[in-house]
């Protein structure tokens, strides 16, 4: 894929994620993609079943209101994405803060792979110790 063909794709992912579609969401992934959130206590997933699952649950416990673009980085069949992420959280257990919520900013990285014109990995870093600071899990001796 060129990189205009590569935006479509992610934009249309983010799009999804942004509108709480799991069914588009899903459609975006081969049927056995790899998607791993770091840190994340689920751990890695495989498949659009188990995907269907993970974001159902992170859709239950995010509440995005804004994403500011930072840099994204074309490979031959992958992208390096680099964006803000402000929003709510209502369950941080996903972030390994257990019992905690509140409004958060923090730098996340999508690193996607291709496969056609869908992608077949994702993974997704997020900046857990700026989290954990601003939910207060540090304050109640929550750590990861």
């Amino acid at each position: 894929m060129n990189p205009e063909q590569i935006d479509r794709l992610i934009d249309e992912h983010f799009r999804f994620e942004a509108t709480d579609d799991v069914d588009g969401v899903v459609a975006s992934l081969t049927p056995d993609a790899a998607h791993q959130v770091i840190p994340s206590p689920v751990g890695p997933i495989r498949g659009r079943e188990a995907a269907r699952a993970f974001y159902a649950r992170l859709f239950a416990a995010l509440a995005g209101e804004k994403v500011t673009p930072v840099r994204r980085l074309y490979g031959s069949d992958f992208v390096v994405d680099e964006v803000v992420w402000e929003g709510q959280v209502a369950d941080g257990s996903i972030f390994l803060c257990d019992g905690l919520g509140g409004p958060v900013s923090f730098r996340m990285l999508h690193v996607f792979e291709f496969e056609g014109e869908l992608i077949r990995n994702e993974q997704v870093w997020c900046d857990l110790a700026a989290i954990q600071a601003q939910l207060g899990a540090a304050a109640r001796g929550i750590a990861a």
